[in-house]
């Protein structure tokens, strides 16, 4: 999601969507990050400064207790508003919005596995591997701040070095902006596992149903490879409506459902979270229940599995999860799920969680794009994937990736997962110093397998 000077833009051309998705952000971000990732505001603006850019002075926010949210301000103005609901995150308020869930209790801790020890961290035994680590958190003094949050490494089902910033620790929830695609893409791959989705059939949402509509025939699969040819764009430009949906829409995926056509679908990759949105509600359709009924799923189905806790998925007025941009868990939590992925859809323990197959298919670029099915890739032609390959990223790594630097790196031919989360700023978002923590750990990775050979 590319929101990045977007609200300057917005309130050059229009005031009103301006001020609205800039205290619109300003309260999600200061609800979710006070209540779930229990950093406060402090951390909340930190994130809102890269994100509105020379506006973030104009926008304010506030925590409130009773009941727990809170709200965001334009010129001191306050235009919008967040609820918190245990287990279930925050919410921008609308009238006539669907009720909330009733809140969830605490989950039970989870049980040990050999995948990190319990309240220890993991240290890099490399020298190599460590000087790596170090490099991603470096700030460099003629360079826009990386603000680095967590760093794990993971080769052959264990973690082999993390580290963490200041008040970040293995068992903080991060927010994973479009990481969250990715957690999608494998709710997906369980309905398909189960015959319950075909990614090649039609979506046939309510909107398109009229005879004639010419979005009648995108499928599934369009949308998780971002090649359904709505005009949604994520740009970064003046009246982005990716922005207007996140942040002035109760429900999204019906304001994605009634943006039209610009392209024929399958015709052009463009990447936007409106198809993702309108992915997750169909998955929300199909699993029932509403956000209890997906939540529980979701649980039972793969983060209980994989022995991923303090998971919260977030969803909008409508009960849709926001599966574009708002999940939170910690850093060794999305580095389990991206496991997941080196296995071909098994647990390390040898449970099928995705169809056969499902990983290579999400990795398999689009239209000639670094882009598969809610994950980038070193597949194709593309120049960037071959900038990665030459950097120390194998050719058959792909990647999770939100805004501000949220990656799961995963490189199944070394048996390597990194993930690395922070509040970096653009154009690159820290990418450049990741590349070479990658080939550190696949060359660590080596020398583990050698030893146990």
């Amino acid at each position: 999601m590319l929101l990045v000077l977007l609200v300057a833009g917005l309130v050059a051309v229009r005031p009103d969507r301006g001020a609205r998705v800039g205290a619109g952000l300003a309260a999600h971000l200061a609800c979710s990050m006070h209540y779930v990732g229990a950093r406060g505001l402090a951390a909340s603006q930190e994130m809102l400064d890269v994100m509105a850019g020379p506006l973030s002075p104009l926008i304010g926010s506030r925590i409130e207790e009773a009941p727990p949210g809170a709200s965001g301000s334009f010129l001191g103005i306050t235009l919008a508003h967040a609820s918190y609901t245990p287990g279930y995150g925050c919410r921008l308020d609308y009238p006539g919005q669907a009720p909330a869930p009733a809140a969830l209790p605490a989950p039970p801790p989870a049980a040990a596995d050999e995948f990190a020890p319990a309240g220890q961290l993991v240290a890099a035994a490399s020298p190599a591997l460590a000087q790596a680590i170090e490099g991603v958190f470096a700030e460099h003094a003629r360079s826009a701040p990386k603000h680095v949050k967590a760093v794990v490494v993971v080769a052959h089902d264990r973690v082999i070095a993390e580290r963490y910033a200041g008040g970040v620790g293995p068992d903080t929830p991060l927010l994973s902006w479009s990481v969250a695609k990715s957690l999608v893409n494998a709710l997906a791959g369980i309905l398909v596992r189960e015959g319950r989705l075909a990614p090649g059939l039609p979506l046939s949402p309510p909107e398109w149903r009229s005879p004639g509509d010419p979005r009648a025939g995108i499928t599934v699969e369009d949308l998780m490879r971002m090649q359904s040819g709505l005009a949604a764009l994520e740009s970064g430009r003046p009246g982005d409506p990716v922005a207007l949906m996140e942040f002035t829409h109760a429900d999204m995926a019906g304001y994605a459902a009634s943006l039209p056509l610009h392209v024929p679908p399958a015709s052009k990759f463009e990447y936007t979270s409106a198809d993702t949105v309108l992915v997750a509600r169909r998955l929300g359709e199909l699993i029932g229940g509403g956000p209890a009924g997906v939540h529980a799923f979701a649980e039972r189905e793969l983060f209980a599995p994989l022995h991923m806790q303090h998971v919260t998925l977030e969803f909008d007025g409508a009960g849709t999860f926001i599966g574009c941009s708002f999940a939170w868990a910690p850093a060794r939590a999305y580095a389990r799920f991206g496991t997941l992925y080196l296995h071909d859809g098994l647990t390390h323990d040898g449970q099928r969680i995705l169809p056969p197959g499902w990983a290579a298919w999400s990795a398999r670029s689009t239209l000639g794009a670094p882009y598969g099915a809610g994950f980038w890739t070193n597949d194709g032609d593309d120049r960037f994937a071959k900038l990665r390959i030459r950097n120390g990223f194998p050719a058959d790594g792909f990647f999770a990736s939100g805004v501000l630097g949220q990656r799961i790196y995963i490189v199944p031919s070394a048996q390597v997962v990194v993930a690395r989360f922070g509040d970096s700023t653009p154009p690159d978002y820290g990418i450049e110093d990741d590349l070479p923590l990658i080939a550190a750990a696949v060359r660590e990775s080596g020398r583990i397998l050698g030893e146990r050979e």
